[in-house]
């Protein structure tokens, strides 16, 4: 089973609103992940969420997915995917982890990724773009308890950086890995307008 962890508990101090909640077409951009990752070869997904958590849920339509609070968030990014791998269930053998300020990624890029865990059995898989890594990577279950434990300030890239040799980077002939919607500049580059966020 992959469980793909969406992590959209930031405060969005950058962006002044919540990305989670920003306008991606008819949707949020945690809509369109989620709608996205649904819809690909992963098995199911959680949602961790933090700041502005009950605005976000109550903008956005999480059915059938696993929604988990993270009270914690302000301890950074590794606290958001530590609370949702906690909640993983049992018989999870990976985890996807994406970023909520990535709606830009498709279920092939998912889906290319996933993949390459089943043919390759790497324990860490990584898409990349013209030699640059990007998002959403992959860690198999023997990666789990490094995660949980990885020091604060560097999470997951610490796991990474710790198992060079255990990494697999498959190639994705899109630069959507690459992208980072963090601040109005980043919005208005990608959609040609100010941000704008979507609430019901």
């Amino acid at each position: 089973m992959i469980r793909a962890i969406v992590l959209a508990a930031g405060e969005s101090k950058r962006m002044g609103m919540p990305k989670a909640l920003l306008q991606f077409g008819g949707a949020t951009f945690l809509e369109q992940i989620v709608s996205v990752l649904q819809q690909s070869e992963v098995d199911g997904v959680t949602v961790v969420l933090g700041a502005q958590a009950a605005r976000i849920r109550a903008s956005t339509d999480l059915a059938g997915v696993d929604v988990v609070v993270n009270e914690d968030y302000r301890k950074g990014q590794l606290s958001s995917l530590v609370a949702g791998l906690k909640s993983r269930p049992f018989q999870t053998e990976a985890i996807l982890v994406c970023l909520v300020d990535n709606p830009l990624v498709t279920g092939a890029i998912v889906n290319r990724v996933v993949r390459a865990f089943h043919e390759t059995g790497k324990p860490i898989v990584i898409p990349v773009f013209k030699g640059r890594r990007g998002h959403p990577a992959l860690f198999a279950r023997a990666m789990f308890d490094e995660l949980l434990n990885a020091p604060a300030d560097e999470g997951a890239r610490y796991v990474v950086r710790s198992h060079k040799d255990q990494v697999f980077e498959v190639d994705i002939p899109e630069p959507a890995i690459l992208a980072r919607i963090d601040t109005p500049e980043d919005y208005l580059s990608h959609f040609g307008m100010a941000p704008r966020i979507m609430e019901r």
